[in-house]
């Protein structure tokens, strides 16, 4: 399709956001609520406007009165809160020995949460139907009505017809992917994965999404992580630092996820800061991936950690970032080492160019930071996010 877009879609759009404003305030004043006038005054929306988006968000059973405000004289003003098991999401991790799939609601709370070994070099269609069995078994585990009959799967992956998430009363909103990097993230499209090429050019999003008859966003695992930071409020100009069975980046500048024009930031692993060094899966010498991951075989990680503070130097002097997260299950099966030597090696770096260091830390949520970030890639555009 082609052309400009209409004054009506952009009056859908307008209206759509508008919404997503509503249920990102109502989501973050969680169990005491929120009033109409308070919501008005957050948004700028007249209280007109506020009272027809509440009225849908009630009548699509996302938001219900919960008692009211004190009264400061006149009638006291009712009070909304979202209701968080309204709708649900899918969050699914790909590594690359391990699938990691997670079922929250609209707050972004667990619900339940599966993981299960995964041959990443393994056929496109053993690898699909692996995650696909995974999320039935998700549903499964889930308990009353959270059955694979919700999700519109039949044993073999097909579409049965019915309403998808039918299951969950409000039903699922879809699955959000988070895969090994690059790919791209607009076409859902993995490119050279570093080990397996193989998935160069697969679309992985869209053979998901008719396995499993949902609608699914895909993204790399370190973008799916910072997702989560940002929406939750954890940061705003950071960058999480991955390290398991690769080495990666997300980066969140000025309060959003930044992917770059070809949605692959965040290759942090392969920059090259040892020009004779060994080589990379990348094809490229000395890239700190190959360094860091030596480091972990041979269970140097006092080694690990300084080159993985060498590369968050690089990132501090070039984005001129304020914190740095570290995660991955290599840094959170210890990680004290990581956290006491990517600090040293920043500060050090900060009192040569006369700064003060940025503090590191090891992210909130520990093994479950990308997976549950996958899911908030679905959540996410339902409140004006990422």
């Amino acid at each position: 399709m082609s052309g400009a877009a209409g004054p009506g879609a952009n009056l859908t759009a307008l209206r759509s956001h508008n919404a997503a404003l509503v249920l990102r305030l109502l989501r973050d004043a969680g169990e005491d609520g929120v009033s109409r006038p308070e919501l008005a005054g957050h948004t700028g929306l007249t209280p007109q406007a506020v009272s027809k988006i509440t009225a849908r968000l009630r009548t699509e059973g996302l938001a219900v009165e919960a008692g009211q405000r004190a009264s400061t004289g006149g009638k006291p003003p009712a009070v909304l809160r979202l209701v968080p098991g309204a709708r649900h999401a899918i969050g699914l991790q790909l590594d690359r020995d391990e699938l990691t799939a997670v079922l929250v609601d609209l707050a972004g709370t667990p619900v339940a949460a599966r993981t299960a070994p995964f041959d990443f070099g393994a056929r496109a269609e053993e690898a699909l139907a692996a995650a696909t069995a995974e999320v039935r078994a998700l549903l499964a585990d889930a308990g009353t009505g959270l059955t694979d009959a919700g999700t519109g799967l039949t044993e073999t992956g097909t579409e049965t017809g019915g309403a998808a998430g039918g299951g969950l009363g409000g039903g699922l909103l879809g699955v959000g992917v988070a895969a090994p990097g690059p790919l791209d993230h607009g076409s859902g499209v993995l490119h050279r994965v570093t080990g397996f090429p193989q998935w160069d050019g697969f679309p992985l999003r869209d053979a998901l999404a008719e396995r499993l008859a949902l609608p699914v966003v895909l993204d790399k695992d370190t973008n799916a992580a910072a997702l989560g930071l940002v929406t939750t409020g954890t940061a705003a100009s950071a960058a999480y630092l991955h390290l398991g069975t690769g080495l990666g980046a997300g980066l969140m500048l000025g309060g959003d996820v930044y992917r770059g024009a070809r949605t692959d930031a965040g290759e942090f692993g392969h920059q090259v800061i040892q020009l004779d060094g060994p080589p990379c899966e990348c094809g490229n010498r000395g890239c700190l991936e190959a360094l860091c991951l030596a480091a972990v075989a041979r269970d140097d990680h006092t080694d690990a950690a300084r080159l993985l503070g060498v590369g968050a130097a690089n990132l501090v002097r070039l984005l001129d970032i304020d914190r740095v997260l570290l995660g991955g299950r290599v840094v959170l099966a210890d990680p004290e080492p990581y956290v006491r030597g990517v600090a040293t090696m920043i500060a050090e770096d900060s009192a040569r160019a006369s700064r003060l260091p940025v503090p590191v830390d090891v992210v909130e949520r520990g093994g479950r930071a990308v997976v549950e970030g996958a899911a908030r890639l679905v959540l996410a555009p339902l409140f004006a996010l990422g």
